[in-house]
């Protein structure tokens, strides 16, 4: 017996190998491995990896849970070896089964400073049969409950991510039990299960959780980074809790591939971690490997300000006439991007006729280029909004294409929406989107690209692939590394990630994008709740949150407005030209300070929540961002029946601080810091106000 221990970044990570080769991942945590927490009888459950192959066989009673696979449970060792790469280190792990010849490498990359590891697994056949692939797991860990005395349904909690369109990002912490996982048997059917089928990544839940032991004060953390189908399971097995994160399964989300002698498979990337500590610790060890995936780029730096038409302004009905007071507008209050939405490329209804991405005459007679050009004048570079995945089923350019440019299921081109989807393996779709996008760079000078996604593929295509969702995944890779090579091109250029919204927040798509959509709610005071939650989801720098002030309205809608998006990244939107004078001072206002205090330090601070995660229902929220030189909080009272709130800020208890109300400058309301107890007493006089702090 052997085994393999790395302590990197405070993970420490242990595996045996029994001398018949067998491997067990006895340990991945934030803390060194308890031996008494596991029993000699149940290390056969602690695989750091399942597959089940057709035809192949199961163990023990296993319901739709995807343990003791096979050949996962025939896989045996093989070798191994540590790499010094220049992200950190790296453990590739090679296993073997005799019967089929399938060969799994296991690999775990860690990087320098953070308390995760990115893991995918690849298969090889090389054997001399085909091999069907029903499952592969990228990441498997057995024991994730067993350090403490407490049983699991006491000490475990899990926090997920629900999402949906206009309620993006609703982090809820629940019980095992509560989830319908209570310990009754060293074994069962039951898990609980989270999985995406389609194209929108984040329809119904964001693909990340967080497991805390509250016994120990521990907590375990994973992604999945695919913008496509992907599942999480948590179930029970040999008297402990087991964890497995995958991209698509056959039985979940309609993915079958195929092996044939000498091929091989990658499965979709997962990151997981461990820490001492619960959301925010996560968080922040999540934030800081966000930011060292990500392809390096000036935008998460310098984090300009959008200026957007859609939202509470043109509502995608734009001309020339409209945009040119608006235009004035946004560089006055000083935005320095502004970003056309959709409508540009028809005379009246767009939605079932898009994909040909030429501008409208009728609704910029002097060519949109004059308008462009305006913008530029101004000191802003422009934007367009596209949709280059879809073609509407009226589109001009249908006329030019063939069925295999679509996504295909029985025959048929899936229409969803009254459109089309493109498949991004098909060669003249590549070249039908790189046109689209060096003309409107190269041409029109657009330095800004809204890229929206407002249809599903669904469980993917038949063509040229082994079932549907193997097609998805293919598809869904292949639009990535079109991504890559835009990026290559024009390296400056902003590509804004949006999928109706918040509908696509994956960090396949997050490592390429600077900046992220979050949600297209109509309604600035639900804004605050997803606008608080969203760095869960993804850093601060790429969460873009609309701010829209209403036409008509009081000062404290302005602020409110102004302080959802603050601490995040600015995406300006409201009719600018139309608000009265001293309000859209207000607006300006708030973009002077963010430009002059704020936004440097964004990239560099870390995210809390000293009231806990918000809730539509939450009476005051709270979300701040810390970094060594400053603490920034921002405040909403929503609706609540009490005048004041005393906020704990815990990692300044101790420290007399300069408390200062930085947004808005002039305001009425008292605020006090109390540096014994650590609180932060704020008084509000009315419901739906917000204020911006800074204490340091």
């Amino acid at each position: 017996m052997k085994r393999i221990e790395l302590v990197e970044n405070g993970l420490y990570l242990v595996f045996e190998i029994s001398d018949s080769q067998d491997v067990s991942l006895l340990h991945f945590g934030a803390t060194p491995l308890e031996e008494s927490t596991i029993k000699d009888n149940q290390k056969s459950g602690f695989r750091p990896v399942e597959i089940q192959a057709s035809g192949d066989d199961r163990l023990e009673y296993h319901g739709r849970t995807k343990k003791n696979t096979m050949p996962g449970v025939r896989m045996r060792y093989t070798q191994h070896q540590i790499i010094q790469n220049d992200k950190g280190t790296k453990l590739e792990l090679v296993l073997f089964d005799e019967v089929t010849g399938l060969e799994a490498t296991l690999n775990y990359q860690f990087y320098v400073g953070v308390a995760a590891v990115r893991a995918w697994t690849e298969l090889v056949n090389k054997g001399a049969e085909q091999i069907g692939i029903e499952y592969v797991s990228s990441f498997a860990l057995t024991g994730i409950s067993k350090e403490g005395l407490q049983g699991r349904d006491r000490k475990m909690s899990l926090w997920m991510a629900h999402s949906s369109w206009q309620g993006e990002v609703q982090w809820r912490n629940y019980s095992l039990p509560e989830l319908g996982l209570t310990h009754l048997n060293e074994f069962g059917s039951k898990r609980i299960a989270i999985s995406n089928t389609g194209s929108w990544s984040s329809a119904e839940h964001i693909p990340m959780g967080i497991l805390q032991n509250h016994e120990t004060g521990t907590a375990l953390y994973w992604q999945i980074e695919n913008n496509g189908s992907w599942h999480y399971e948590i179930f029970e097995q040999i008297d402990q809790l087991a964890l497995l994160i995958s991209g698509p399964t056959e039985h979940d989300n309609h993915w079958w591939k195929s092996l044939r002698p000498g091929e091989s498979f990658i499965s979709v990337p997962v990151a997981a971690g461990a820490v001492v500590g619960g959301f925010d610790q996560s968080i922040e060890q999540l934030t800081r490997y966000r930011r060292q995936i990500r392809r390096p780029n000036a935008d998460n730096q310098s984090l300009k300000i959008i200026f957007n038409d859609y939202m509470n302004c043109l509502w995608a009905d734009p001309t020339t006439a409209k945009e040119l007071p608006l235009i004035d507008a946004a560089a006055e209050v000083g935005c320095e991007y502004y970003c056309i939405d959709a409508g540009w490329y028809a005379a009246g209804f767009w939605w079932d006729n898009v994909g040909y991405w030429q501008p409208s005459l009728e609704r910029f007679p002097e060519g949109i280029k004059y308008v462009l050009d305006y913008i530029r004048s101004k000191g802003m570079i422009p934007g367009l909004w596209l949709e280059i995945e879809v073609m509407g089923i009226n589109s001009p350019k249908l006329a030019e294409t063939t069925d295999d440019w679509f996504i295909t299921r029985h025959g048929k081109k899936v229409k969803d929406r009254s459109r089309y989807h493109l498949d991004f393996r098909h060669p003249k779709v590549i070249e039908h989107a790189d046109e689209v996008i060096d003309r409107l760079v190269q041409e029109y000078g657009v330095g800004y690209i809204k890229m929206d996604y407002n249809i599903n593929a669904g469980i993917g295509t038949e063509l040229n692939a082994d079932s549907f969702g193997d097609g998805l995944l293919q598809h869904n890779r292949a639009y990535l590394a079109w991504l890559d090579r835009v990026f290559a091109r024009y390296p400056e250029l902003v590509i804004e990630n949006c999928g109706s919204g918040g509908m696509r927040i994956d960090y396949a798509m997050l490592s390429r994008h600077s900046i992220q959509s979050t949600s297209d709610t109509v309604d600035y005071r639900n804004y605050a709740v997803i606008a608080a939650s969203s760095p869960g989801a993804l850093t601060p720098e790429q969460s873009a949150i609309w701010s829209y002030p209403l036409t008509q309205g009081d000062e404290e809608g302005v602020i409110f407005n102004m302080v959802n998006t603050m601490l995040l990244r600015i995406h300006q939107s409201g009719h600018l030209a139309q608000i009265e004078p001293h309000r859209r001072q207000l607006v300006k206002e708030a973009l002077d300070v963010y430009k002059r205090e704020i936004r440097a330090h964004i990239p560099q601070s870390y995210a809390f929540w000293p009231l806990s995660l918000p809730q539509r229902q939450s009476e005051w929220i709270a979300y701040g961002l810390r970094n060594a030189e400053k603490t920034f909080l921002a405040v909403w009272r929503m609706e609540s029946h009490t005048d004041v709130i005393s906020i704990p800020i815990l990692h300044l208890q101790g420290r007399e601080l300069n408390v200062r109300r930085i947004y808005p400058a002039q305001a009425s309301e008292n605020f006090e810091w109390n540096p014994n107890s650590g609180l932060l007493t704020v008084a509000m006089g009315k419901n739906y106000m917000a204020r911006l702090f800074e204490l340091c």
